[in-house]
């Protein structure tokens, strides 16, 4: 029965990639049939992909799965003949329409908790009690029926915008990925990290941070990147003599750091296009610098840690040497980066110029991968591909009903008005509260996805507070993303832990610690506008300035953190660079310049004082 399963769960995966691919290249043939197609295969796999460690478990499971998918086929019929009726003339939805729709809808958060866990599952939960429960039990108090025909036989909730661009430009993609992927080129990438980084004390862990950064910004989910590259990667890195936690810490925190590294970010761009607007272009180039500064902060935090435990370079003998072959080879890297640019720059739709790099990808992978060539890593890769966007599509049309909810109550601009309330004329604490609610609603959550739900719930109090669209956006990306390594369901790190043999929610506190950065960024981007470039009353001055204070905020926080600079510090050394480290970032000059000299006072004297070495 396995075996079947398996072999039918291909199958299905494999028609979920080729429909991405001809909406990718042709475009939509109908927007029913694509949605429709889309979600039904999606969610079949969904019911066949799955493994219960209990085998009596598995088999019972395995029946209700089929039986479901059978079930869940003959629903999909029903709304697809429904929905190609409402496009030609009005019709009546019978009552058991309607509950054949509560019945799909059930489905859906069924397989988000089979596939999410409980976290999303209760997400989904509560949006159920709140849109249907009477408003004296905290409820919305919607009728059933009109719930059923607005968030199931409409475009407005499971079958809305999520799912449409999910499934027209983020799923393209994900091929776009596996096809990297599978050919092997990712491991040429990581040996151009290792080579580039050699020289550096702690070089491994610091090309671990480059090779994740790259392959990151394609494959749209952490957890994947830290299992693809992390195997690699964290081994070396704790051979060169760093702790197991932190091994796997970097690899957490560097591909986490991926999701909002353009030009891709994980496809958060896309979808933030989608929501927000703002051409896509414009979202990359204020993404940039933010991301160029979490990523500097990694380096200067592996750097302390290398230098601390005595962690030399890698001797020159030892280095990566990179062959002509290797340069030939990255060309299936860079030359589809190129293509997607070049396309994007020439006005094309984001999905037709993940086509073309897909297709460009495939055809360099061909020629320099010869393991490639065979028809199985073909299938290999379009199971791949099919797997991960089935996974994303279950996750997608929960978050589709969620959406809907929230436009359907309005409970969005209440959640907004009760934050503004909460945090009254203060920013700071309105963006405090914000932020614990992205890192809330983004546990357990893939990036693309997280950021869907948590732009319709939260953005609108961010832009209420008077922040700029795009700095309010990215505000929420940022805690989204963050979320996957922040205890205690810090997905990316726990994927990490076992792979370095580490304890997952140790590894979870460690990789808080790395990618301290990216909880600071943000509120950067509010107080220092001019990071994000594209901002109205762009001054180069503010940017270089933003910058300048931001490594010094790094070096005294990364320190301060670790106890360690030239020498081991007392506690009250870091409890100083750790405040210093904080103030320096003031948007007031009377508190930031002072504290830019107090800092350079602490690092000189600290380098250059006299004083007896000590230790914690």
């Amino acid at each position: 029965m396995n075996w079947a399963f398996s072999k039918t769960t291909d199958i299905f995966a494999i028609a979920l990639t080729i429909l991405a691919f001809y909406v990718g290249g042709w475009g939509v043939f109908d927007n029913v049939w694509v949605s429709g197609l889309t979600v039904w295969l999606a969610l079949i796999v969904g019911f066949l992909n799955f493994e219960d460690k209990n085998p009596s478990a598995n088999y019972f499971l395995s029946i209700l799965h089929v039986v479901l998918a059978i079930f869940f086929t003959i629903i999909m019929w029903k709304w697809t003949s429904i929905m190609l009726e409402q496009e030609a003339f009005f019709i009546e939805i019978t009552f058991w329409d309607d509950v054949i729709a509560w019945v799909g809808i059930a489905i859906a958060g069924y397989l988000t908790l089979r596939h999410f866990g409980i976290p999303m599952f209760c997400v989904f939960l509560i949006m159920v009690y709140y849109v249907i429960a009477p408003n004296n039990v905290f409820g919305a108090g919607e009728d059933w029926v009109r719930v059923a025909e607005n968030l199931w036989y409409s475009t407005d909730g499971v079958f809305g915008r999520p799912v449409e661009v999910v499934g027209r430009v983020v799923l393209i993609f994900i091929l776009f990925g596996a096809v990297l992927h599978t050919s092997g080129a990712g491991e040429v990438l990581l040996k151009f990290a290792f080579a580039a980084t050699g020289r550096f004390s702690g070089g491994p862990a610091h090309a671990a941070i480059v090779g994740s950064a790259m392959f990151g910004t394609l494959s749209g989910s952490p957890v994947a990147n830290v299992v693809s590259t992390g195997v690699f990667t964290i081994p070396i890195i704790k051979q060169s003599g760093f702790r197991a936690k932190f091994a796997g810490a970097v690899e957490a925190a560097a591909s986490t750091g991926g999701q909002i590294m353009p030009p891709v970010m994980g496809v958060v761009a896309f979808l933030m296009a989608d929501v927000t607007g703002i051409p896509y272009l414009k979202i990359v180039v204020a993404a940039l610098i933010p991301a160029a500064m979490y990523y500097v902060s990694l380096f200067i935090v592996v750097f302390i840690e290398a230098k601390k435990k005595g962690i030399a370079p890698v001797p020159k003998e030892q280095r990566q040497v990179i062959t002509r072959s290797d340069w030939l080879k990255s060309l299936a890297f860079w030359a589809p980066l190129a293509t997607l640019i070049y396309y994007l720059l020439d006005g094309r739709t984001p999905q037709n110029a993940g086509f073309a790099a897909t297709i460009v990808a495939f055809i360099l992978c061909l020629l320099f991968f010869p393991n490639f060539r065979h028809p199985k890593k073909w299938l290999e890769m379009m199971i791949t591909a099919g797997k991960t966007s089935a996974t994303l599509m279950i996750i997608v049309s929960s978050i589709g009903f969620v959406i809907g909810v929230v436009n359907m109550t309005g409970v969005g601009l209440q959640f907004a008005e009760a934050i503004l309330v909460v945090g009254g004329s203060k920013l700071f604490l309105s963006l405090i509260l914000v932020m614990l609610g992205c890192i809330v609603m983004g546990m357990g959550v893939p990036t693309g996805a997280a950021y869907l739900i948590i732009a319709i719930v939260l953005g609108p109090a961010l832009e209420r507070l008077g922040l700029p669209t795009i700095a309010a956006h990215l505000f929420v990306v940022y805690f989204g993303v963050l979320s996957v390594v922040t205890p205690p369901v810090a997905l990316a790190a726990f994927a990490a832990a076992p792979i370095a043999g580490a304890k997952p929610m140790e590894t979870g506190f460690e990789a808080v610690r790395l990618a301290i950065a990216g909880f600071i960024i943000p509120f950067i981007f509010v107080y220092h506008q001019d990071v994000l470039i594209i901002i109205d009353g762009f001054k180069l001055n503010g940017l270089l300035w933003a910058v300048f204070v931001f490594v010094i905020s790094s070096w005294l926080i990364g320190t301060g953190l670790s106890g360690y600079d030239t020498r081991h510090m007392l506690i009250w050394e870091r409890v100083l660079r750790l405040i210093v480290g904080i103030t320096v970032l003031f948007p007031d000059f009377l508190i930031s310049v002072p504290s830019v000299i107090i800092a350079i006072i602490i690092i000189g004297w600290h380098k250059f004082g006299n004083r007896k070495l000590v230790s914690d």
